[in-house]
């Protein structure tokens, strides 16, 4: 399962500057609205240091780490959701991925220009959020026309989706996000079918400057903006775009020393990533032996059968069982036969719910 986050924000936040950094890719970072035309896409592993203690104890020919696919979008401004700007075929894009990574500018500079004239988080993270919801509130206008016409002819199933649909629009008319509705497993498969804006999860990410990066505690820019993120029960980090766009042309060698001058523990790729994966309420699972060790991402609260389909079909048609050793007790013990032979390697079957950090040895029969 790969995590494909979208990135949005206003033109000239530093969206372009924030993917290439995370990316390492050349995508033109120009001080001008809409210079981001088409989606630019880039898929990054995510840093794992399990991997590497996983590899030592297997010695296999190769290491696979899970990935995350990253879509830099073109910057949405006022009036998007009625074609300002480059249009609707953005939020379009916006609809294709799993969340939204929305960068909002903290800095002060003259002399990159600002499409609203002036720096104000909290202005620019409401008006993103309102044309997204902008653009819900016509998705369900469209879909409540054609759910009362079902309901007036079709049956319970019909009647339930239009209920559903007119209480979501309802909510949403009075300016609530659609991922604040209450709804039931059964009126959450209706919603989902949807494909609305407001439901994805947001992480918004600060584009600090170089100064402030450097201190622990945060700006007054970053601060609202954190508490914006916090009451609209979403996630926000700090990033600095230049530094790290400098970070990522660097050596391995290169950037420990340069992380320690501006006392960052790690690249911000990491960071985004790892609240990504909270974001989306993500965990991984290893797989491993002589010829490959491979870490797998699968949603919280998945089971062990429906692990089994990340890897391959068949190992999910014809599961038999699951064999599962906790990562913590394989790198204490040293080895597969040391977990067995001290009792810990565990069978499981269809119904077992993957914890994170699983090494799993899936049988099946097809």
């Amino acid at each position: 399962m790969a995590l494909r986050c979208g990135i949005v924000g206003l033109p000239n936040v530093g969206k372009s500057t924030i993917f290439n950094a995370l990316t390492a890719s050349a995508v033109p970072a120009e001080n001008y609205p809409f210079c981001t035309i088409d989606p630019h896409m880039g898929i990054v592993e995510l840093p794992d240091p399990r991997l590497t203690d996983l590899a030592n104890i297997f010695k296999p020919e190769k290491v696979t780490p899970a990935t995350v696919e990253f879509t830099d979008i073109a910057g949405l401004v006022r009036g998007a959701s009625k074609g300002e700007g480059l249009g609707n075929q953005f939020l379009g894009q916006i609809r294709q991925v799993a969340a939204i990574i929305h960068v909002v500018r903290c800095f002060e500079d003259s002399n990159v220009t600002h499409v609203e004239g002036e720096v104000d988080p909290i202005r620019d993270a409401e008006l993103i959020e309102t044309e997204l919801l902008l653009a819900d509130l016509e998705t369900l206008e469209k879909r409540m026309f054609k759910a009362e016409k079902a309901a007036k002819s079709g049956g319970k199933k019909e009647k339930k989706a239009f209920d559903v649909i007119r209480r979501l629009q309802d909510h949403c008319n009075e300016g609530h996000r659609a991922r604040t509705f209450q709804a039931n497993e059964e009126e959450t498969a209706i919603i989902q079918s949807l494909h609305l804006l407001t439901r994805k999860p947001i992480l918004y990410v600060a584009n600090v400057d170089e100064t402030e990066i450097t201190h622990e505690q945060r700006g007054k820019l970053e601060e609202r903006l954190a508490d914006f993120a916090e009451k609209e029960g979403n996630l926000a980090i700090r990033l600095c775009g230049k530094l790290e766009q400098e970070i990522a042309v660097l050596t391995k060698d290169e950037k420990a020393p340069f992380l320690e001058e501006y006392n960052l523990p790690e690249p911000g790729l990491h960071k985004l990533i790892h609240a990504g994966f909270r974001l989306l309420e993500l965990e991984t699972f290893f797989t491993g032996g002589d010829k490959e060790v491979r870490a797998w991402t699968i949603k919280q609260g998945a089971t062990a059968q429906e692990a089994a389909g990340e890897i391959h079909t068949d190992f999910q048609r014809g599961f038999i069982k699951a064999e599962v050793i906790k990562y913590n007790d394989l790198i204490r013990l040293g080895s597969e036969k040391a977990v067995k032979d001290a009792g810990l390697a565990k069978l499981q079957g269809k119904e077992y719910l993957v914890a994170d950090g699983d090494c799993i040895y899936f049988h099946f029969n097809v």
